[in-house]
């Protein structure tokens, strides 16, 4: 990079995260609920005791910066209502930072947070990327996907070297989704290892507390991916094929006569690769480890497999990949008898509402025969409702099973070690060891 890309990269990071960050450390110090649970580390071990505490302060309640709740009822109304808007307006920045957010924008760098981002977009034109994209991720699109996620995930467990303790996220729980999502874009199968550092390395993009170093390996990678993209979108505007991608040009092009930009696709092709990973990654090894902490509810699996598919929801429930999202008003409204001003930003603890014991009966307990464990959020809600939560759900199941089937004792051999994320929650190395692996299959 240029001497000025360098001065704009750290004014990115310090007006979006340096800023942020000594704000809420500062917040911390205070005892505002929403600083502690970014900043200490204990919260990022077990946030669910600060969830409790927001949760026992009513509905709705003020936070360092705006409101906050972990309220099932009220965060499943707010996602659901159209008079709160996705992302974080730059207007709410401090006008300085505010001028130097603006300065410093970067195409090269386009991540999932950054308009055109389907996660940042609202209204008309939220509806016609997603319109574009969601035939790729229907009920039917998916089910059609399950052969080839039994294919791929038996491979996967073919090549794990069991004779010793193994990584299984490194060897198992990221591969998987790195692979079927690399299919979904058309990408080469030669560039799995390169999708998956990539993968790994958006990580940090949600959160809202980022160190400079973690940041500056982040838009790294952001950019070598995104220059890859615009190759391959050349590619395959030439010769599409059967790949989310093609569809999406083709798509475009019966619409409304005319390309998507370059911008639009790397937008959408970033957020479909991190959606496509995080979530399915963070299910994955959070349900291994659930699992062989609660033996009998595994037990009960083995016994009676058709109970998968609810289990993978109590896993969604119990412990979400994705804990919070926000929202901002879009206009003066009053929101439980709170008045929530235009543009004033409101937290949503969505692992916080999935143990809301106003839904959920013992919420702190793991239970694969919840019979109401499908009312849990950990995909969003409305409009921003996850796309790819129908695939996450299939590779969850499909991965897991064969997993547990394939290995009749599989247990932890070392200590966990949590992500360093606080928006997504999940393991970033679990060691395995397997004593008595069970009869192989094949698909």
């Amino acid at each position: 990079m240029t001497p000025r890309d360098e001065v704009k990269s750290f004014v990115r990071w310090g007006s979006r995260y340096g800023l942020t960050g000594a704000l809420l450390r500062a917040g911390a110090r205070k005892g505002d609920l929403h600083s502690r649970m970014v900043t200490d580390p204990q919260a990022r071990a077990d946030p669910y005791p600060i969830y409790d505490a927001i949760r026992a302060r009513g509905p709705v309640s003020p936070s360092r910066f705006g409101v906050i709740t972990a309220d099932h009822a009220v965060v499943s109304e707010v996602l659901r209502n159209e008079d709160f808007r996705a992302g974080f307006p730059n207007e709410r920045l401090p006008g300085l930072a505010g001028r130097a957010m603006e300065w410093s924008r970067d195409p090269a760098v386009l991540g999932p947070v950054t308009p055109p981002s389907l996660l940042v977009v609202d209204g008309p034109e939220h509806m016609r990327y997603r319109r574009l994209v969601s035939k790729a991720f229907t009920a039917r699109a998916v089910d059609a996907l399950a052969a080839d996620v039994e294919r791929r995930a038996v491979g996967l467990l073919d090549r794990l070297d069991t004779s010793g303790p193994l990584d299984l996220i490194s060897g198992y729980a990221a591969r998987l989704p790195v692979q079927v999502i690399a299919g979904v874009l058309g990408v080469p199968v030669a560039m799995e290892e390169t999708f998956l550092r990539w993968g790994q390395a958006l990580a940090p993009s949600l959160d809202i507390d980022v160190a400079y170093r973690p940041f500056r390996r982040y838009e790294s990678a952001l950019r070598e991916l995104n220059a890859w993209l615009l190759g391959h979108f050349d590619t395959l505007r030439r010769d599409p094929g059967e790949d989310l991608l093609s569809r999406v040009i083709l798509a475009a092009r019966a619409e409304s006569g005319e390309e998507l930009g370059d911008t639009e696709l790397t937008s959408l092709a970033g957020l479909v690769l991190a959606a496509g990973f995080e979530t399915t990654v963070n299910l994955i090894g959070n349900a291994v480890v659930l699992l062989m902490t609660h033996p009998e509810q595994l037990e009960l699996l083995r016994a009676e497999p058709g109970r998968w598919p609810n289990a993978v929801e109590e896993v969604l429930r119990f412990d979400s990949p994705v804990q919070n999202t926000g929202r901002h008003a879009g206009c003066d409204t009053v929101l439980r008898g709170f008045t929530v001003q235009r543009n004033q930003f409101v937290l949503l603890c969505l692992a916080g509402a999935n143990r809301d014991p106003a839904v959920f009966a013992e919420p702190g307990r793991f239970d694969v025969t919840r019979a109401n464990a499908k009312d849990h959020l950990a995909f969003s809600a409305g409009s921003h409702y996850c796309l790819g939560a129908a695939l996450a759900r299939l590779e969850g199941e499909i991965g897991l099973r064969l997993l547990f089937e394939r290995f009749g004792d599989l247990r932890v051999a070392g200590t966990p070690v949590r992500r360093p994320t606080r928006i997504l929650r999940g393991w970033s190395r679990l060691p395995v060891r397997v004593d008595s692996p069970a009869t192989a299959r094949t698909a």
